[in-house]
């Protein structure tokens, strides 16, 4: 029996005003992509060990959001509201390819702005799959607040970096660094599929790294979203609707209010699943074998009977 070929992607650049957006193009170019976006301060890389699991014939552009992976940094001066911004790139991603409609795969940050979009744009969007989070992160208004003079100040900082200053350091320094930074959410194995796109060589440090993302990244705590403001998006999505939530996966400070929307947005998806599966938050950069039947049959998959296993029910 003929073996089929490995899923093979290619590098390609989409222009903005500022530079480009890169991505990983996996599969056919003559067919409309899904889109899938990666979680903060991650980049495309992020789908690597899933995307060849899916099924044969899927094309699958994994973008890396502005500031992160090969993408072009804002210009000096801007600040990244991350939820914002990255739903008006994936605008422009849609736009510069001329999609009419389109899927979406987000981890995290990624699967927040799929739901932004979907809300936004719901009769352009077919099916939308959202891997350990539904809406964009809702922080309690006293966080918000005693966090604003650090936000202010350490954006300041990093931004007054140049690039003599901006930190080297030698590969197994920068992996251990990564792996500490997700607190076991990444082996150090997938550390280093991540890497291959998150950091670059120095240019004036023999066998030194940098990490390719833009530092300015790392502030993120402005502009945030109330839990009503996230209600009134959840109740716009109409598309095909998938769901994987980590167990454990991340924690939010209003834990409740996951099953609150995907109640909502049970109630008016064309088609709703939810799955539960044991992994980390990363789970499908660590166990992608655990979810990507579920996410294949899905994407490939006519409107189906609700797989909603027992949401109603659910506790995170």
């Amino acid at each position: 029996m003929a073996v089929a070929e490995p899923k093979k992607f290619h590098e390609i650049e989409i222009p903005v005003p500022w530079g480009h957006i890169s991505g990983k193009w996996w599969g056919p170019r003559d067919k409309d992509p899904i889109i899938a976006m990666h979680g903060w301060q991650d980049n495309a890389g992020t789908f690597d060990n899933l995307v060849p699991l899916l099924p044969e014939g899927l094309a699958v552009l994994c973008i890396d959001l502005p500031g992160h992976g090969f993408s072009s940094h804002y210009p000096l001066g801007q600040y990244y509201y991350i939820w914002w911004d990255s739903l008006i790139s994936l605008r422009r991603v849609v736009l510069h390819l001329g999609l009419k409609r389109v899927s979406l795969i987000g981890h995290s940050l990624g699967g927040a702005v799929g739901f932004l979009y979907a809300a936004t744009y719901p009769d352009t969007v077919d099916k939308l799959v959202s891997i350990d989070i539904v809406c964009p992160r809702v922080e309690r208004p006293e966080t918000l607040v005693a966090q604003t003079q650090h936000c202010v100040d350490r954006f300041l900082k990093y931004e007054s970096m140049t690039a003599d200053s901006v930190p080297c350091y030698d590969k197994e320094t920068m992996l251990n660094i990564v792996e500490d930074a997700h607190q076991g959410s990444i082996s150090r194995k997938n550390c280093e599929v991540l890497m291959r796109r998150g950091m670059q060589p120095s240019k004036t440090e023999p066998d030194k790294y940098y990490f390719s993302r833009d530092s300015r990244l790392k502030i993120a705590g402005l502009a945030q979203f109330s839990r009503d403001l996230v209600k009134e998006y959840a109740a716009k999505i109409r598309c095909e609707y998938l769901n994987i939530r980590a167990d454990p996966g991340i924690k939010f400070p209003y834990p409740e209010l996951y099953d609150e929307l995907l109640s909502t947005i049970k109630g008016n998806s064309q088609r709703f699943e939810f799955h539960k599966v044991k992994g980390t938050h990363h789970i499908h950069l660590e166990n992608a074998p655990a979810i990507a039947d579920i996410i294949g049959k899905f994407l490939t998959t006519e409107k189906a009977l609700d797989m909603s296993n027992n949401v109603d029910d659910l506790v995170v």
